[in-house]
């Protein structure tokens, strides 16, 4: 399978975390910029998205993520594009002959009305 070029029409930010460093920073972590590149994002078709976690009302948007290959993004990345963060929740797979890579990823935000 071929990468096609001409669908690449997203600006993504690729950020990778980055640990707190001493003692007293454990588990606050910040997020670092990888990359810009260009991409194509495609929302999955809308289903029963909303879960009850921990009491907590969430709702996902998955998407798929293809972009050229890069040998340095791995699964613990995000994609960020604007305010929309993405997290990879799978791959990186290889398309073609490291042609592209495809992510399927996830955008959480809190379900229901924000008022």
């Amino acid at each position: 399978m071929r990468l096609d070029a001409r669908k690449l029409d997203r600006r993504l930010l690729i950020q990778r975390p980055q640990a707190g460093t001493g003692f007293t920073s454990a588990g606050s972590g910040t997020w670092v910029d990888v990359a810009t590149v260009w991409a194509s994002v495609q929302d999955s078709l809308p289903s029963r998205g909303e879960r009850l976690a921990d009491g907590i009302n969430a709702a996902s948007r998955p998407a798929r993520v293809r972009m050229r290959h890069r040998s340095d993004v791995t699964a613990d990345m995000r994609f960020v594009e604007g305010g929309r963060i993405m997290q990879i929740i799978a791959g990186p797979a290889e398309l073609g002959r490291r042609d592209g890579l495809e992510f399927m990823v996830e955008e959480y935000s809190p379900a229901g009305n924000a008022a």
